[in-house]
């Protein structure tokens, strides 16, 4: 058996699987972003190490368990200060984890940028890193290992420090040693990089004692958690893409070649002799929440059941979602979210729609981009958080154009940890082969045609306002 992790922005989520792809048990826990003030969006870390605990707890007896699979949210940096400690409870001491969407880094942006000869968006591990180094230099004097989240959690099982480098073309995101020296920075607090299906090593002694392993199984990098969703997903094969749901959106195209385009990510998919075309979205699941406390709503059914009542295209009204900024295909840190077309006959069901609408606009601006380029969306695997709201998928049906598909795991990072875990253990020969004994199809929304044509007036509405704000 296999179990699987993977560390949501608001979630921690975990699942024990048996090598045919059966789900024999699953569990989650909550997680806080305890700062949000101005561009600072910060995380605990200690919450997913207790995380860990509270869900091996509910999972049961751990020792018929051959390796634990890993990933998570990112980039997220964890400035860590000591090593994996073991009392009441597993410890590792670090400072609170500069989240994903944390833009404190965006005039070292520039810095990194220039350096690399490409955009390099705050988010990322070398701003944030320099950051530190520049504005809290008493903090990175303290830094034992710069940490991204699931590496995190990685380094309390084994005391192994890594770093996870997805696959080639990420060369612009990430460092070698000359970049670090350029940078100034101490190549000893940036640990050395693993691959996604990997071992970080061996679970420690002491981790095993405290929850029951086996000793010596493999704790095994499951790269970002986009990697591991487009295994997931079943996207396997070119023209597939997966959209990866949450509190933010993820679009990754699987592609014959490498395509370079400066709004738009590319490199190797998990299944190597293609490549991966991705664009992401700060805001989509964020975006929701933010729109059901602005309007009173207790919970997302209800949020969902208001947006029903309103009419497909919302009587005009468009919002566009950049509430943290904006990522592909925008690249504008500072784009600000913007309703359009509001009137009299506005009401609470339009601007609940509006916001689903907004999600299924941004995905089409990238969709867009990676068609200009020559290559094709044949159809669209959604997975994740907001994978089960059938409005929301026949919206994006809707305004795509595009065919979409849900599997019966919609956790599809977790599936996808399975895949990556059972072939590590020799179970398959490939990513391929376990995908397509692992991941089945449950749902596919076809797009209306009345409603496409009333979504492709409605998104010119939205470029106009997008290219305004750029």
């Amino acid at each position: 058996m296999l179990l699987t992790i993977d560390i949501g922005t608001s979630a921690f989520k975990s699942a024990v699987w048996d090598y045919s792809g059966a789900r024999l048990s699953f569990a989650s826990a909550p997680m806080v972003i305890n700062n949000t003030e101005g561009d600072r969006h910060e995380a605990v870390p200690s919450q997913w190490l207790d995380a860990f605990d509270e869900c091996c707890e509910k999972h049961g007896n751990m020792n018929a368990i051959k390796a634990i699979v890993i990933s998570g949210n990112g980039p997220s940096l964890v400035p860590v200060l000591g090593e994996p400690v073991f009392g009441n409870s597993m410890y590792v001491p670090a400072e609170n984890a500069r989240l994903w969407l944390d833009r404190r880094a965006a005039k070292y942006s520039g810095v990194v940028s220039d350096l690399m000869k490409g955009f390099v968006d705050a988010s990322f591990f070398l701003p944030k890193i320099l950051y530190i180094k520049n504005e809290e230099s008493e903090l990175y004097r303290k830094v034992k290992h710069f940490l991204g989240c699931p590496e995190y959690l990685a380094y309390a099982l084994t005391g192994q420090a890594r770093s996870v480098f997805p696959s080639e073309g990420f060369d612009r995101w990430f460092w070698d040693n000359s970049i670090l020296d350029k940078l100034h920075l101490d190549k000893l607090k940036i640990p050395p990089f693993l691959s996604p299906g990997g071992a970080f090593g061996t679970i420690s002694v002491k981790a095993a004692e405290r929850f029951g392993f086996s000793e010596d199984i493999p704790v095994i990098s499951g790269g970002p958690d986009f990697f591991s969703a487009i295994l997931g997903s079943g996207v396997v094969k070119p023209g597939a893409a997966c959209n990866r749901t949450g509190s933010s959106d993820g679009v990754n195209l699987c592609t014959v070649k490498r395509v370079k385009n400066k709004m738009l990510m590319s490199y190797r998919h998990p299944v190597r002799q293609f490549w991966n075309l991705s664009g992401m979205i700060n805001t989509t699941g964020r975006a929701i929440e933010w729109g059901r406390e602005l309007l009173g709503i207790e919970n997302i059914n209800d949020f969902i059941a208001l947006a029903e009542k309103s009419k497909y295209g919302s009587e005009g009204l468009v919002f566009l979602p950049y509430l943290a900024g904006e990522r592909a295909a925008v690249w504008n840190h500072d784009a600000k979210a913007v309703w359009r077309g509001i009137n009299l006959n506005t009401g609470r069901c339009e601007f609940a729609n509006s916001i689903l609408e907004s999600i299924g606009f941004a995905i089409k601006d990238i969709i867009c981009a990676m068609e200009e380029t020559g290559e094709k969306v044949e159809q669209m695997h959604v997975t994740g958080g907001l994978a089960g709201i059938e409005r929301l998928n026949q919206i994006k049906a809707d305004i795509t154009g595009k065919e979409i598909i849900t599997c019966v795991c919609k956790e599809a990072e977790l599936l996808g940890l399975a895949v990556i875990g059972s072939c590590f253990l020799g179970k398959y020969s490939s990513f391929s082969q376990a995908v397509s004994e692992m991941c089945r199809i449950e749902k596919k929304y076809i797009p209306n045609s009345y409603n496409n044509d009333l979504y492709n007036n409605l998104y010119n509405e939205y470029k106009v306002v997008r290219n305004n704000i750029q």
